[in-house]
This record gives C-alpha cells, structure tokens and sequence, in this order.
C-alpha cells in the first residue's frame, strides 16, 4: 500500500518577535507532541516558513484519516495545551472553519504524473 502525502497551509500573526518565539517552540519541541504526531500515523512532517505563511508537507499511513488524529488530539492533553499555546502565534487562513488552524491543500500540479 502507498502512504498519502498532504500539503498544509496556515498562517502566522505578522509579528516578527512572535514569529521568533513560534520558531523556538519547534526547534525545542514539547514532550509527548512528537510521539502523538507518530501514533496518528503520520511518518513525515516538514514545516515551511515565508514570511508569516507555513507550509507543511505530510506523509502518512494509508489508513491515516484527520478525523482519527482530531479523536486522539482531543483525548490527549498535552496535545490539547500545545495547541492553545500555538493560537498565540497563528492567524487562520481566510474562508476556514470556525476553529480551523491548518487548511489542507489542492494539488494542481505533479512532473510525475
């Protein structure tokens, strides 16, 4: 079976101090969010920045579904303060859900295929 690849998109506050802080956050990382990410079944994650926009390329199982992850992210409080603290940082992608941080990508284009 083939893994699915995702692309991810979200936004930054235009603030080069918290762009800063934001950076250090993942360079240090927080315990127990890395082992979450590989439990869901995710086995790549690249995070892009330009400017104040993220990009993030995925990899995953082929079972991996979001709505799986979103279950196990709800149940684990770690994961649950991690997240509040990143709302510090991010600004939503205009068009969005109510609440929806990183916005899943339409690809339009591959050389490979």
């Amino acid at each position: 079976m083939k893994n699915n690849r995702y692309c991810l998109a979200l936004d930054l506050k235009n603030d080069a101090e918290l762009i800063a802080e934001y950076e250090e956050w993942h360079r240090k990382g927080w315990p127990g969010i890395k082992e979450s990410i590989l439990a869901s079944g995710v086995t790549v994650m690249d995070i892009y920045r330009l400017e104040d926009r993220l990009f993030m390329i995925m990899e995953t199982v082929p079972d991996f579904s979001f709505e799986k992850k979103a279950a196990m992210d709800t149940a684990n409080p770690a994961v649950q303060k991690w997240e509040q603290l990143m709302w510090k940082y991010q600004a939503p992608i205009a068009g969005g859900q109510p609440g929806e941080k990183w916005r899943v990508m339409k690809q339009i284009f591959s050389l490979n295929q």
